[in-house]
């Protein structure tokens, strides 16, 4: 994915001054050695300040990790560490940050010489980055030897790459959104509150730099592409130079207007008059920028793209965006999932769009029309959706949403998509998520979320969770799939 940071995450061993400053020093190099043995070396760098009770050493170590290039910061306690300065370095350095501590790692290293206390160390530094209003990860147990350290590091990488995209991430939308959609409409406030820029234009500007492009000469070369793409799936030949076009109008927008912003996601219009006046649907180009880690949202939905961004930054694959749409009938639950799965049918159902999803996410993909529009439109006016079933396999469905007054509300959920064919229409997959049928009642429905969701193609709750934690999203306003015998509080205890 090319649309998101590359992390480089400064690593600065501090000591408290009466403990041997070598202590954490040796330990910082264990650490770093285990993270070049196990995991991409250029993830972190070394830094050769170790922070003693000094301010001055604290600016030392900011400048040098700087200098270094690093965007992250890990503050590694190799003892119990000085509470002021390591926390003042947190405080004045521009990106996410992590604390994590050494852990004793022997029958020496509870003596005099080489205890280092670093467990009673993060209490103090939590204390202090509460007392300065700091942000920082703090892993679920953030004690533990060179190797164990080394593996929060890494999990702190997916989490870094998405903190750091935001703060330079820039929202191109285009048009309002849809007539009696108002699913889709949300405060832009957050937005800014996340340091998210948003350029939203009018569907007539995309209209006029559509045409400024009639007849450009790159147009030959994308249809090739995406004739290459599709193969056997190219159904529609005679919309691929429009699509093309358009394609072509949306990345010329992005270069010509993001100015100081490095990342970009697009909310776009696809309906009600788009399809008449370009003559198509958008669906299979917003599928091919979303393959390239561009996230183009359906309908407007602007923290529906931003959610995408996300989960893109946290995965560093493609994503998508779909309805969490419509049963699965139960003579299909009885035919293909009862007894082949261990789900009950009220732990699925399927998630659609129109035909936003990328080929490389479907099992087999075609260009087709999009089939609810020609109920009373011409056909050719709606051709450009990809079609096909997702392809079976593990799925995070998530979604970051700002509520009318304002307030920041999640949910994530991990799951999989089942190989059991859907019988039907647009980009779709049967879903199954444990316990499904009441986090459908008591997280979505009960907190008011919109029935567009982003979708990750792995396991990546926990990263997600974090990120929402750290982005100001509070404990009880991220929803997750409670497990059977854990209530939701909205529950009804008799039902």
């Amino acid at each position: 994915m090319n649309n998101i940071p590359k992390i480089k995450i400064g690593i600065v061993a501090v000591s408290r001054d009466c403990f041997p400053e070598s202590l954490s020093v040796n330990r910082r190099k264990a650490l770093v050695e285990a993270y070049q043995k196990k995991y991409d070396a250029s993830d972190i760098y070394e830094c050769p300040v170790c922070i003693v009770e000094s301010e001055i050493h604290m600016l030392q170590a900011l400048e040098d990790i700087k200098k270094a290039g690093c965007n992250a910061l890990c503050v590694y306690l190799g003892n119990f560490g000085p509470e002021i300065s390591e926390t003042m370095l947190a405080q004045n350095f521009d990106g996410p940050k992590m604390f994590c501590a050494a852990a004793e790692e022997d029958y020496d290293s509870v003596t005099t010489k080489g205890r280092g206390d670093a467990y009673c160390g993060m209490l103090n530094a939590s204390y202090n980055l509460a007392l300065r209003n700091v942000k920082a990860y703090i892993p679920e147990y953030p004690v533990g030897d060179a190797e164990d350290c080394a593996d929060m590091i890494h999990e702190f990488v997916p989490i870094a790459r998405a903190i750091a995209g935001l703060k330079d991430l820039k929202i191109f939308g285009f048009g309002p959104r849809p007539l009696n959609f108002l699913a889709c409409n949300a405060p832009i406030k957050q937005l800014y509150n996340l340091g998210v820029e948003i350029e939203e234009n009018s569907e007539l500007d995309l209209f006029e730099a559509y045409h400024k492009l009639d007849n450009d000469p790159r147009i030959a070369d994308v249809v090739k592409d995406m004739e290459a793409e599709l193969g056997a799936g190219n159904n529609k030949p005679e919309v691929l130079p429009k699509l093309a076009q358009y394609e072509l109008t949306l990345l010329d927008w992005i270069e010509a207007h993001k100015g100081s912003k490095k990342y970009f996601a697009i909310a776009g219009k696809c309906w009600p008059a788009f399809q008449t006046m370009f003559g198509f649907v958008p669906c299979y180009v917003n599928s091919r920028l979303t393959g390239r880690g561009i996230p183009v949202s359906c309908e407007v939905d602007i923290y529906g793209c931003l959610s995408e961004f996300i989960g893109t930054a946290v995965s560093d694959d493609i994503v998508t965006l779909l309805d969490i749409n419509n049963s699965v009938p139960k003579c299909m639950y009885e035919d293909s999932i009862k007894g082949k799965f261990d789900y009950k049918h009220t732990d699925t159902f399927m998630g659609f769009h129109c035909g936003n999803t990328c080929s490389k996410k479907l099992k087999k993909a075609s260009m087709e029309y999009q089939a609810i529009m020609a109920r009373s439109l011409p056909i050719e006016v709606t051709n450009g959706t990809l079609e096909g079933d997702i392809a079976p396999g593990k799925i995070t469905f998530y979604r970051l949403q700002s509520t009318a007054d304002n307030i920041l509300r999640a949910y994530v959920a991990e799951g999989e998509v089942l190989d059991v064919p859907t019988r039907s229409f647009g980009g779709i997959g049967v879903f199954a998520i444990p316990e499904m049928g009441r986090f459908y009642r008591h997280a979505l429905i009960e907190k008011n979320f919109p029935h567009h969701g982003a979708v990750a193609f792995g396991h990546f709750g926990k990263a997600l969770y974090e990120v929402f934690k750290y982005i100001g999203v509070k404990y009880d306003e991220i929803g997750y799939n409670q497990p059977a015998g854990v209530r939701y509080p909205s529950e009804n205890p008799f039902a």
